[in-house]
């Protein structure tokens, strides 16, 4: 444990995150990854529940006006809005296996990739409380003439994630402004991402703008194009 993850969790909302049991968010993804995996527009308008307690995650419309995609640790699917089963992938990981950066995708590669990033995108740094989470503080990081406290999260195997160690730069509020990965089923590509515009959601406070960028060797973003840009309208837990 350390005094930055917990100043990061009380930022955050922890205490209402833990009496919730879904998330639910309407929402736009779009950007570079999805083009360049042959989905352009398949995430552009959906509506996205996520558990908090259990890694699965629904998005709907999903490839299809009357489909929903199920992503969950150990399978993925493919169904109708009203649960019949169309397709599904047990192992999900492991279909990534000999692909690179340019390696199109099929429709469940894309349910799974979404499933878990964004499930680990809304339930963050709550996630840091579950077992096997290691943080630890680092070196601080200036960047637009703000100096971020940075906060290294070692996720456990048990976690679907980008990679297994990540770096949260952290802002003067105590909220996670940028999140450094390399995420190993797009390639392994070292990713800067930042969250902004955040919204108070009933006690818990979300970013609603998220832009991930590719990253340079020396830690600054290559701003040029955007890899993955999440806007969210709306969030509500129950």
């Amino acid at each position: 444990m350390s005094e930055l993850r917990d100043l990061v969790l009380n930022a955050h909302g922890v205490t209402r995150w833990k009496s919730a049991r879904t998330i639910e968010g309407n929402m736009s993804i779009t950007g570079l990854l999805w083009a360049r995996k042959g989905w352009p527009d398949a995430l552009k308008q959906v509506r996205v529940t996520a558990d908090t307690e259990s890694q699965r995650v629904y998005y709907q419309p999903f490839t299809n006006p009357d489909w929903r995609s199920v992503y969950g640790l150990e399978a993925v699917a493919i169904e109708t809005s009203d649960g019949k089963s169309i397709k599904s992938r047990v192992n999900p990981c492991a279909s990534f296996q000999g692909h690179a950066v340019e390696t199109a995708w099929d429709d469940l590669h894309l349910a799974y990739f979404s499933g878990y990033a964004i499930w680990n995108y809304l339930n963050t740094p709550f996630l840091f409380v579950l077992p096997g989470f290691k943080t630890e503080e680092i070196e601080p990081w200036d960047e637009h003439g703000e100096s971020r406290r940075r906060l290294k999260v070692t996720f456990p195997d048990s976690v679907a994630t980008h990679c297994p160690e990540q770096v949260f730069h952290i802002n003067s509020e105590g909220l996670i402004s940028r999140l450094d990965y390399s995420a190993v089923v797009t390639g392994g590509v070292p990713i800067a991402h930042y969250a902004s515009e955040y919204k108070d959601f009933d006690g818990v406070r979300i970013a609603t703008k998220r832009r991930a960028y590719r990253r340079r060797a020396d830690g600054t973003a290559i701003t040029e194009g955007v890899v993955v840009a999440i806007d969210i309208a709306d969030i509500r837990f129950s």
